[in-house]
């Protein structure tokens, strides 16, 4: 009688097992990772102070409405060959706005991106701002007088947009008549 003698290898010395553990180990260890990425990098497009910034909302509204009462509008463009921003701002009937704005552009996504600037426009209301380059992206455009009574906003998505018109969007509160 012949006894079949079969040797049997330890399963660590086995091609499967290993095989087998290797996806769940894949898993671990992309979790690991975006864990990491997660906590070690802030997220810049949530906004820290969220409720302060809503109670604002009604005064930035009170300043669109000024705006839309000065009947205020805005072109905006960025001349890439001479490495400007160029605009006019002026009010419904012709006349441009000669008193000093305040000019921001809001890079959608990356607040480091952000260009901030003070522009003196001339007597019809235009002005140039000597910019490098701007980069390609989705911009918040937000226009505002010096002391900060009016502004205009909107969206503008360089160089997908030449240009932008703002338009205070806000109806202005009309008084209505005493009732007699």
């Amino acid at each position: 009688m012949h006894h079949l003698h079969s040797t049997v290898t330890p399963w660590y010395k086995q091609r499967w097992p290993w095989f087998l553990m290797l996806g769940p180990a894949i898993v671990v260890a992309g979790s690991v990772f975006t864990a990491w990425l997660a906590f070690s990098t802030p997220d810049p497009v949530v906004v820290g102070d969220y409720y302060k910034q809503g109670k604002a909302i009604n005064q930035d509204l009170s300043r669109d409405r000024v705006a839309s009462a000065m009947g205020l509008s805005m072109t905006i463009g960025y001349d890439a060959n001479r490495g400007a921003l160029t605009g006019q701002v002026q009010r419904a009937s012709g006349d441009g706005i000669t008193e000093r704005l305040r000019l921001r552009l809001a890079h959608a996504t990356l607040p480091d991106k952000d260009i901030e600037a003070t522009v003196l426009p001339d007597a019809a209301g235009r002005f140039d701002l000597p910019l490098a380059m701007l980069e390609r992206s989705r911009w918040v455009v937000l226009v505002e007088g010096e002391k900060r009574d009016w502004r205009l906003a909107g969206a503008w998505t360089w160089p997908k947009e030449r240009g932008v018109t703002l338009v205070a969007d806000v109806v202005p509160v009309q008084q209505q008549a005493p009732a007699q």
